[in-house]
């Protein structure tokens, strides 16, 4: 049959009502959806090997012959085992299987197979685990870089591949070209029949290389062209204009002073909430940094200009922090303030619902329930979401739309994700972004130490030690129940918290939050630990986004290695917010080193200074970057030196990674290498240090002055 970019996956052969189903998980419905579905990663079959000669712990690809019929094992119920005894030109090997009992119809004794996978064991007892495998008379996919997808339950990655070819066969060439021609020749990408064809089955890395880059520029050009329409429209729509009433009135109410950071993001603000347009800025800062009172200082101009203002926490027990924060605050000023939630009894929620309709309030505090068809609001000119992770674009658009006069609100959104500007501006749409760069004065940095298993009994001994001195302290554990991980070394919290009750701290009095527990539950669990009802709180990652204690003086990660740098950077946030010292224990039981690398990177920098300047905490700043300027002017020269005549990419690549000792037969490493020399020859380029020619359609490249 004939396919078309329309045609539906299930008319394909060997697609029927389940399989279909189950692509439609993936988002594939239709020929053109699975053409772009691009891999998550490669394997490289064309390396061939015996099994003697096969490096240890690297997929190879070995043909073999099946020497003995397989044979068939219960080990008991739920697992079965094959073994298959096969012969090369070296040696023979013993392939295991498991839970595969196809294996055993088709592998036929005297045939010649092609297997992929990892060799293991001595040389004489060489043996492979679940290796995939295609007779070598009959090759699909021996011999090529192989893509690895992304699946979902009864899809293997061999039938998603095998679709994926039959249809590159047919449709690669229906795929319209969306960028113009002039615009490919001036950024040399590739055309997107060739993009299409190679990021699926790549010819080789180079071609790989390129259709990525295409693909990649692609989908940020239409991104950005995007961002540039709806910024546009933003500037053809009317917002309330909020007269500065300058900031002198503003900081009487604070008893303390603002720093020069929080200043200039009240400054970026208030321009924008008086230019007659809506306002759309995030205000980005680290832990602690005072991003809350950017955003008073928004409410208090709403307030000051006749406008209501309106800000929604992702918590309960958050959104009463900031009641009672502000409403202290705002109290001298007359700035009434009332907080609605979902825990609320039914006579407040019905005042304070009047109370905004009738405009008699100034500034409502609530979580999700100010979303509910029942909040009306008298003149809403200001929407506030705080912790902006936690809340989707709809539900902050859905708050907005409850403003009236045919006037958008202004939007101020805050954040303490330690991200990179530019890829702020990619997460976050239109949204202007103001970074506060700097910590109030008097600040106590947190201490972080990395540790292993062998200084627990440490670890417990100094809990016991802060908590002796009148401190808190968190545990954070990465699971809630045990049985959610194969892992047997994962700390659940349920069965910890226990354990550390009844076995280690059992004078002590220790609490349990997990996002199982019922809304209610939670927030009473950490209201009794803010209160200081409790010594030690075990928790799951739900305490990411909380309340300030500020006597808690101690975060305790367990198997820290299972999180992300930015996760452990928000938690390490819960502590640090008083005027005790306080610290940051990352557990670790992993023998890995680049996950004890990355940890120790935590350890020594502060990740949300390293996101916008990409240098450590506690050091000059400015001689860092100076150096690392040097280190790439002076790789760029080296491998600039290497170009002694007119070479293509893969020329470049095969002599920079002989010259630096990089060369592997690992797929992903080669690929790394190959993009990171391709970024310094467009370094070079940029400099005119390197010219480029053509010849028969190949790039060649020289050093300018020699061509």
């Amino acid at each position: 049959m004939a396919l078309a970019l329309e045609t539906p996956l299930r008319e394909l052969p060997g697609i029927g009502e389940t399989r279909s189903r189950a692509l439609e998980r993936l988002g594939l419905r239709t020929v053109g959806d699975l053409l772009h579905h691009y891999p998550r990663d490669y394997e490289d079959r064309t390396v061939r090997s015996t099994f003697r000669s096969a490096p240890e712990g690297e997929a190879v690809c070995v043909a073999a012959m099946v020497a003995e019929p397989p044979r068939l094992s219960r080990i008991r119920k739920g697992l079965e085992l094959i073994k298959v005894k096969v012969v090369d030109a070296a040696g023979a090997a013993t392939l295991t299987f498991f839970n595969q009992s196809y294996v055993k119809d088709a592998l036929h004794t005297g045939e010649t197979y092609v297997f992929y996978g990892k060799v293991e064991g001595p040389a004489l007892r060489r043996n492979m685990t679940n290796p995939i495998f295609e007779r070598e008379d009959r090759p699909r996919f021996t011999g090529r870089i192989v893509p690895v997808y992304a699946l979902t339950a009864g899809i293997s990655n061999n039938l998603l591949a095998g679709l994926v070819l039959r249809c590159l066969e047919d449709c690669a060439s229906l795929i319209p070209e969306c960028l113009p021609s002039g615009l490919r020749r001036t950024h040399g990408l590739a055309e997107q029949e060739f993009s299409i064809r190679n990021v699926h089955f790549p010819e080789n890395g180079e071609a790989l290389a390129l259709a990525r880059r295409r693909l990649m520029f692609e989908e940020l050009f239409t991104f950005s062209c995007g961002l540039a329409l709806l910024r546009e429209r933003r500037g053809q729509e009317k917002g309330p204009v909020f007269a500065s009433k300058g900031g002198d009135g503003f900081s009487v109410l604070l008893p303390f002073s603002p720093t020069a950071a929080q200043r200039r993001a009240m400054a970026e603000a208030a321009a924008d909430m008086a230019s007659g347009r809506p306002m759309n800025r995030l205000v980005q800062g680290d832990v602690g940094s005072g991003k809350t009172i950017v955003a008073a200082y928004g409410a208090w101009q709403a307030a000051q200009n006749g406008w209501q203002a309106a800000l929604m926490a992702p918590t309960e027990i958050l959104a009463e922090q900031h009641f009672r924060t502000l409403s202290g605050l705002f109290a001298p000023a007359g700035i009434r303030v009332v907080l609605l939630t979902a825990a609320a009894k039914a006579a407040e929620k019905r005042s304070v619902k009047a109370a905004l309709a009738a405009g008699e309030a100034d500034l409502v505090i609530g979580t999700h329930a100010l979303l509910s068809s029942g909040v009306v609001f008298s003149r809403l000119g200001l929407v506030i979401t705080d912790e902006q992770h936690r809340f989707g674009v709809e539900q902050r658009a859905a708050l907005a739309g409850k403003a009236a006069d045919g006037l958008k609100p202004h939007i101020l959104v805050m954040s303490a994700t330690p991200i990179p500007r530019t890829l702020a501006l990619i997460l976050y749409g239109d949204l202007d972004v103001s970074v506060i760069d700097e910590l109030p004065p008097g600040r106590t940095p947190v201490e972080t130490f990395v540790v292993g298993e062998d200084k627990r009994a440490r670890m417990y001994s100094f809990v016991r030690k802060l908590v002796e001195e009148g401190r808190q302290v968190y545990f954070v554990c990465p699971m809630v129940e045990d049985g959610e991980e194969a892992a047997a070394d994962l700390k659940a919290v349920t069965a910890y918290a226990a354990d550390l009750q009844n076995r280690v701290f059992s004078d002590l009095r220790v609490g349990l939050v997990h996002g199982r527990m019922k809304p209610r539950e939670k927030e009473a669990a950490m209201a009794a630990f803010a209160a200081g009802e409790m010594d030690v709180l075990v928790a799951t990652t739900v305490v990411e986004v909380g309340v300030d204690v500020p006597n808690a003086a101690l975060m305790v990660v367990e198997n820290a290695e299972r999180f992300g740098l930015s996760q452990l950077h928000q938690l390490r946030g819960r502590v640090g917010r008083g005027k005790h010292q306080s610290y940051c224990v990352l557990m670790t039981s992993t023998h890995s080193a680049e996950s004890r690398e990355r940890l120790r990177e935590l350890e020594d920098c502060d990740f949300f200074i390293m996101a916008h300047k990409g240098v450590c905490a506690g050091r000059e700043i400015g001689p860092l970057i100076d150096a690392n300027q040097e280190l790439v002017r002076r790789r760029a020269g080296e491998i600039r030196d290497l170009i002694t005549e007119p070479m293509d990419f893969s020329q470049i690549c095969r002599a920079v990674c002989t010259r630096f000792s990089l060369l592997t037969r690992r797929p992903r490493r080669a690929l790394y290498y190959e993009r990171n020399i391709r970024l310094f020859v467009e370094y070079l380029m940029d400099q005119g240090e390197l010219g480029m020619e053509t010849r028969q359609g190949t790039a060649f490249y020289l050093p300018s002055k020699k061509i």
